[in-house]
């Protein structure tokens, strides 16, 4: 889809775009059906990148300390207890720039995916920068998803951030599409962006081949210590348009609902679900960031007729080089597979992401 398609879209009419929206949703997905995520930072703090919005990073004083990699025995009680109560998706985020050459603590994370897979939800990472020999062992270890958000569009993105690159996430993104895990990107609303700017982010998620299969929408949470504490929350009707116009580009892609919704009013929410969300992050705690509890997801997921994705009996994996089966294409059109991944937070290393981009935020 082009820009000037998407800045068409976006500025027609809100209730015109949101039953085009709409009508694209029910004909790729079970309209009533939401995919509840589970979002744990088994490394937080610390990270040596410079994100503007990332209460993780250590060039900023935010009052989150540095941690030590969690054991996967520290892990599992928790990932448990997200199968227990409907998670299908389960993404640990760590905070560092990326996976290095000989680190123990990689070995470390690849021992715990091997048993959190074992539990029957989707696995989903999110740990930075990814060479092709650390993606292919994610893969064999059996990660799902890899999420690695773009954040912004490429000209906004040096505003944000100067320690990487536009162009690393993009080769990050690639490395995982050929070791053939399915990619989980989105971005993060409220980095002092333009319209133009979420729309040209948007162009790229949708012109990435294949798109992505899941793309976490986040809005900025200020945190305090960071450069962007004193950012505006976004407006409830902008996420809402900004939801329905990626409904419409990425009609294949889980769309999250990420980082933000504590800000969010009941109602608020209930537009975003109407306009093409499908995905949430479920749980009091993303990353950093304080999250809905479940109890009140639950219940206003009950109030709208809404149902959480049900459980897998398998859980399906991408074929090498990021291609799906004709069966897993037929089963995403129909909404039964094919989760939807984090919204963590720029993932280098104040990762523990995003995908919620928090800011420290959990874009996965």
């Amino acid at each position: 889809m082009t820009f000037a398609e998407l800045h068409r879209l976006y500025h027609l009419p809100f209730f015109e775009l949101l039953d085009r929206a709409r009508a694209v949703h029910k004909e790729n997905w079970a309209k009533t059906e939401v995919q509840l995520c589970t979002l744990l930072s088994i490394k937080t703090g610390g990270c040596s990148e410079d994100c503007s919005y990332c209460a993780q990073s250590a060039r900023y004083n935010t009052g989150v300390k540095a941690e030590r990699l969690m054991s996967t025995a520290e892990v599992m009680p928790i990932a448990r207890r997200a199968a227990e109560t409907g998670s299908t998706r389960f993404c640990m985020g760590a905070a560092w720039k990326g996976v290095r050459d000989g680190d123990p603590r990689f070995e470390s994370v690849l021992e715990t995916i091997r048993e959190v897979s074992k539990l029957g939800m989707e696995v989903c990472v999110t740990l930075g920068h990814l060479g092709p020999d650390a993606a292919r062992r994610l893969r064999e270890a059996g990660v799902t998803a890899y999420n690695h958000n773009i954040d912004t569009s490429p000209e906004h993105y040096p505003n944000i951030v100067s320690t990487h690159t536009f162009d690393d996430r993009l080769e990050t993104i690639a490395n995982v599409q050929r070791a053939g895990m399915s990619v989980c990107c989105g971005g993060i609303l409220g980095l002092g962006e333009t319209v133009d700017d979420r729309l040209r982010m948007l162009q790229v998620l949708a012109t990435l081949d294949p798109q992505p299969e899941s793309v976490p929408i986040n809005s900025l949470m200020a945190m305090p210590g960071t450069p962007l504490e004193g950012n505006a929350q976004v407006d409830a009707f902008e996420l809402a348009r900004i939801i329905a116009v990626a409904r419409i580009a990425l009609p294949r892609s889980k769309v999250r609902l990420s980082a933000g919704r504590t800000g969010l009013s009941r109602e608020a929410q209930t537009l975003c679900f109407y306009a093409g969300a499908n995905s949430i992050f479920y749980g009091s705690k993303l990353l950093t960031a304080q999250n809905p509890a479940r109890d009140s997801d639950m219940a206003l997921l009950q109030m709208l007729g809404l149902q959480p994705q049900q459980p897998y009996t398998d859980v399906d994996h991408p074929t090498p080089d990021g291609a799906y089966t004709d069966a897993e294409e037929a089963m995403c059109g129909e909404g039964t597979s094919c989760g939807s991944c984090c919204a963590p937070h720029d993932h280098d290393e104040a990762h523990s992401h995003t995908h919620a981009h928090e800011p420290a935020h959990s874009h996965s």
